[in-house]
């Protein structure tokens, strides 16, 4: 569903909608389905994972299912959202500098992934190598014209973040240490 929903979904046939990236939850069903081995799954195979999914990746509204933040098709849009007074975000030891420096971009994303809190920052930096969490002003930030956009299950979007507003958080290493 990754792949389909947030990759490549026109290599499967499939339509998404250029506002909010969605297809209907049956389109999603029948290209599964040509693939052998998911001929028998269901739509509530599908609920499920959108259910169990622990990023919570994707969304059904009604008879839509769309991936809540999309890497490479249309950028989905969101209606900006006042954030938490602090968002992380979770990256490597490499990449820190040059964020401190140059602030986040989104690279090869639709947008730059912030959270509420530091469990999802920790899984997005821990795949990347020796984990370093960044703590974002956002209050500063939007003061100055950042524009904050909620996705769902405590995930923020933003377009940039100046490195001002970024800055390392010495409270997520002192969690680690003692894990």
């Amino acid at each position: 569903m990754s792949k389909m929903l947030r990759h490549s979904p026109e290599e499967f046939g499939l339509r998404l909608d250029p506002v909010d990236g969605s297809c209907a939850t049956d389109d999603l069903l029948n290209v599964l389905r040509i693939q052998t081995k998911w001929s028998e799954i269901t739509r509530n195979d599908v609920e499920e994972v959108v259910a169990r999914c622990e990023k919570q990746r994707f969304e059904i509204r009604g008879e839509r299912i769309r991936a809540r933040y999309g890497h490479s098709h249309d950028k989905v849009s969101y209606p900006a959202a006042v954030p938490p007074k602090v968002l992380y975000h979770g990256t490597n030891v490499k990449a820190a500098p040059l964020i401190l420096n140059q602030g986040l971009r989104p690279m090869q994303r639709q947008y730059v992934h912030l959270s509420e809190g530091l469990h999802f920052a920790t899984l997005a930096g821990e795949r990347r190598g020796e984990l370093v969490i960044l703590a974002i002003d956002t209050e500063a930030a939007s003061r100055s014209g950042v524009e904050f956009y909620y996705a769902g299950n405590e995930v923020w979007l933003a377009d940039h973040i100046p490195a001002k507003f970024c800055q390392l958080d010495e409270s997520a290493k002192e969690v680690k240490d003692h894990e």
